[in-house]
């Protein structure tokens, strides 16, 4: 998985909330660059069983294992902080899936 560190407020409607949604939006294009067979292998790792979420939804929560994008439950209290999104295969190219999200986020492409 991957951290996002984030110190803006974790409050709807926000900056957070809103990178996540980015995110959503593409999250096709996300899981093609998450595993170097663009989506095949996390076909078959994001069933949405076994704590993982489906390949075929995106959702998020606060400490919710089974979502594609987890925020921690500290976080949330401390309003700050960072999430998770738990979609990149383990053999992924960390390069290609930083600036994946990068260009989502900052770059909005």
């Amino acid at each position: 998985s991957s951290g996002i560190n984030a110190e803006w407020p974790l409050r709807p409607g926000k900056h957070i909330i809103l990178a996540i949604k980015q995110m959503g939006d593409k999250h096709d294009e996300h899981i093609q660059e998450y595993d170097p067979t663009h989506g095949q292998d996390n076909a078959r790792r994001l069933t949405g069983l076994h704590e993982t979420a489906s390949i075929h939804v995106f959702n998020y929560g606060v400490a919710d294992r089974g979502a594609s994008i987890r925020i921690p439950q500290q976080c949330e209290k401390d309003r700050c902080g960072y999430f998770e999104d738990r979609r990149p295969a383990s053999n992924c190219d960390p390069y290609a899936v930083t600036g994946r999200i990068v260009k989502t986020i900052c770059l909005g492409i």
